[in-house]
């Protein structure tokens, strides 16, 4: 058994994709399968204007491991005129309006790919992405991390009552924009939105204690049987690094 750190690869079919919106544009992503997937998340990355793309590092991790340890299928991308390794997706940032579209795009690629369970994660403005834009029908359910409401507002929220899909917000106890008592009376009308402090997390979730706490209790939600996640590996793993 190998202890599993913050540059592990675990095994999945890795496979970049192209995402086509509604309005024309071409986005760059990558899909991380499992061979026998129980469940999705589709990530929606932080604010591009200062750094965000589908490499953040919560994101990219969730995809070098949920699919060994959970049968967990992820699919990040960068939403329109954000750049990443794999390449700039065209268009240009938008203040989460046309990036609704691209999440659209996302979302109808996993079911054309049939895709299990659908779950939307975003983090940062994904979040605002994903409350201003997001059609729940057929969604299984919804995770917030670190949610600014920046651009989402209270008439917005509104819609987030009785949809019938979950929505958890994990929302650091030091965060930098919204903590956990702001958080709880922002939702306070989005009765479908369950606020989940996190002692001693930050915005930014830098640390494997917090990378754990975030894809475990994404395990649980979307893929319980397979929590809480180990934390070492007993197989194939490759390092990943910067310099190569």
């Amino acid at each position: 058994m190998t202890a599993i750190s913050a540059n592990s690869v675990l095994p999945a079919s890795r496979e970049v994709i192209a995402l086509h919106t509604a309005d024309s544009l071409e986005l760059v992503g990558e899909l991380a399968t499992p061979e026998h997937p129980v469940a999705t998340v589709i990530c929606v990355h932080p604010l591009p204007t200062h750094g965000g793309m589908m490499d953040s590092h919560i994101l990219r991790k969730m995809s070098w491991r949920l699919p060994a340890l959970a049968n967990i299928a992820v699919l990040r991308f960068n939403t329109r005129g954000t750049s990443s390794a794999l390449g700039r997706s065209e268009g240009n940032f938008d203040r989460s309006n046309g990036e609704g579209l691209d999440l659209a795009a996302a979302i109808q690629f996993a079911r054309g790919r049939s895709l299990p369970n659908i779950w939307i994660l975003g983090w940062s403005f994904g979040t605002d992405v994903i409350l201003r834009n997001l059609d729940p029908e057929g969604i299984s359910g919804v995770v917030l991390l670190s949610p600014p409401l920046r651009y989402t507002t209270a008439q917005e929220l509104l819609r987030w009552s009785d949809t019938g899909v979950p929505v958890h917000a994990l929302v650091p106890e030091l965060d930098d924009y919204l903590v956990p008592d702001a958080a709880t009376q922002g939702f306070a009308q989005a009765r479908d939105v369950i606020v989940e402090p996190i002692e001693g997390a930050k915005h930014l979730w830098v640390g494997e204690k917090f990378v754990y706490t975030v894809l475990n209790r994404i395990t649980e939600l979307a893929s319980p049987g397979f929590a809480p996640l180990p934390l070492e590996w007993n197989g194939p793993m490759e390092r990943w690094s910067d310099l190569t």
